[in-house]
């Protein structure tokens, strides 16, 4: 069965750039009436999906070798990914629910794989709790959408639903909302996330490369209704916004390898919703594909970080110096510049300022854990940091032209949202606290450690209190 299945799912990532190839090309869009549409999101997210897919089962083949429950464990990933693959395409709102349910499932069972490991069994039945709650979210949005525009296909969603708020498509758009927000791990919904570890590590790869990327696409696929009103908007930049600013901070708490590895998953999806909330859906999208790639690979590769050491004091960071501090800023700067002028996004007054300047502290932060490795030497340093961040900048931005593109037939994805004094604080909180995490002063704060600590603990059930637990299982 491993190997049968995982040469199918090469076959289908094969098949989904065939089919993107075409749609690129040609523009078509392929559908069964009021069950399933083929479209540039579909293909997109077919693509993307397989293909991380495909790197876990091969990653698996060896990593689940001599375990009993080696084609259980295959099954699973393989039908999550054909549940995913149904759901980016589902046009009718029971076989979306459906999907979503289903994929919420798998998932926990993946999570609880280890059998007769309690801790596993904690996290999973914690996981599906979650899971069915998001589900529930879901059906009340579907629920709300079908009792107001009589529809019930997503496609009729977006002609229906009209230009006017009303509290019932304010319903409806919440609902959306708090669905996207489990599923993918926001705060205050990130402790499933951080209690998952008990999964097998080809798991947690696909958890966080693919799963919890959901909500991304539910609130693109359901643009039309998030978008009818500005201040809903600001609601999902918000949420976005306190996601990635806690996932940063809760992060540096943390001493595992894949602790912070969810931390840091919890910190990007907020930016992922934050992008949408902006009205940049296909900045939301191509964050989700570039971060999946990232993440999988950080996931399948954490066992090499892992040391057996005393620890010490000493570090191999020091200060920037004046010249350092120069790169830097011209790095970040010009990082911004670079994907303005790519993308056109930040080159006139909307929320495409805000998505700049996210891009500029990325850059920043970047550059600057490359330049305070002083076992380096200083003219290799600042000359590797603008010659690896430029480039990557335009590879980011020509992905996100590509997508945006690919995303153009797509209602209600294309206008960004107007300039606001929200959008204003919410870039300042940025700056604020890219200055207090690279400057070191919020590690002053005793009373944050205590509540960053309290807020990235596991359920208590699901905790891991001795080495012999990994031995053991």
């Amino acid at each position: 069965m491993p190997t049968t299945l995982t040469r199918l799912v090469w076959f289908l990532w094969i098949a989904s750039l065939g089919v993107l190839a075409v749609h690129f090309w040609s523009g078509e869009t392929w559908e069964l009436a009021g069950v399933v549409v083929v479209d540039g999101l579909t293909v997109v997210m077919w693509t993307a999906v397989t293909f991380f897919s495909g790197i876990v089962h091969s990653y698996s083949r060896r990593y689940m070798a001599g375990s009993r429950t080696m084609d259980r464990f295959f099954g699973r990933v393989f039908a999550f990914t054909l549940t995913v693959m149904v759901l980016v395409a589902a046009d009718s709102f029971v076989l979306f629910g459906a999907a979503w349910l289903v994929m919420g499932l798998v998932m926990a069972e993946l999570i609880g794989h280890v059998e007769g490991w309690s801790q596993a069994r904690a996290a999973a039945s914690l996981a599906r709790r979650y899971f069915l709650a998001s589900s529930a979210s879901l059906a009340v949005g579907l629920v709300a959408l079908w009792w107001l525009t009589g529809t019930t296909t997503v496609s009729g969603t977006a002609s229906t639903v009209g230009t006017t708020s009303s509290s019932l498509v304010l319903l409806a758009a919440g609902a959306l909302l708090a669905a996207a927000m489990v599923q993918s791990a926001l705060v205050p919904f990130h402790t499933w996330l951080l209690s998952s570890m008990t999964a097998p590590t080809p798991a947690s790869a696909l958890m966080h490369a693919g799963f919890v990327n959901a909500g991304g696409i539910l609130l693109v696929r359901f643009a039309p209704v998030v978008t009818v009103d500005a201040s809903f908007m600001l609601a999902i930049v918000l949420v976005g916004a306190a996601s990635a600013l806690l996932g940063k901070l809760l992060k540096t708490v943390q001493t595992d390898v894949k602790g912070q590895l969810g931390c840091s998953t919890v910190g990007q999806m907020g930016f992922m919703i934050m992008q949408a909330g902006l009205g940049f859906f296909g900045a939301a999208i191509t964050h989700l594909v570039l971060h999946g790639l990232y993440k999988a690979y950080q996931f399948l590769g954490s066992g090499s970080r892992v040391e057996h050491v005393s620890p010490t004091r000493t570090t191999a960071s020091g200060s920037s110096g004046l010249v350092g501090v120069a790169v830097i800023v011209g790095t970040g700067l010009a990082g911004g510049a670079l994907f303005a002028g790519l993308t056109g996004k930040g080159t006139a007054l909307d929320s495409g300022l805000l998505l700049t300047l996210l891009v500029v502290l990325t850059v920043l932060h970047a550059a600057r854990e490359v330049v305070v490795r002083t076992s380096i030497p200083a003219t290799i340093r600042y000359g590797a940091v603008p010659l690896i961040a430029l480039p990557a900048i335009a590879v980011y931005a020509v992905v996100y032209r590509l997508i945006e593109g690919l995303l153009a037939g797509l209602p209600a994805v294309g206008q960004p949202a107007e300039l606001t004094a929200v959008h204003g604080l919410v870039a300042a909180a940025f700056v604020v606290a890219y200055v207090a995490v690279e400057s070191g002063v919020y590690r002053r704060s005793h009373r944050l450690y205590a509540a960053l600590m309290n807020a990235t603990r596991p359920a208590s059930d699901s905790l891991l209190l001795s080495r012999e637990d990994y031995h053991e299982y």
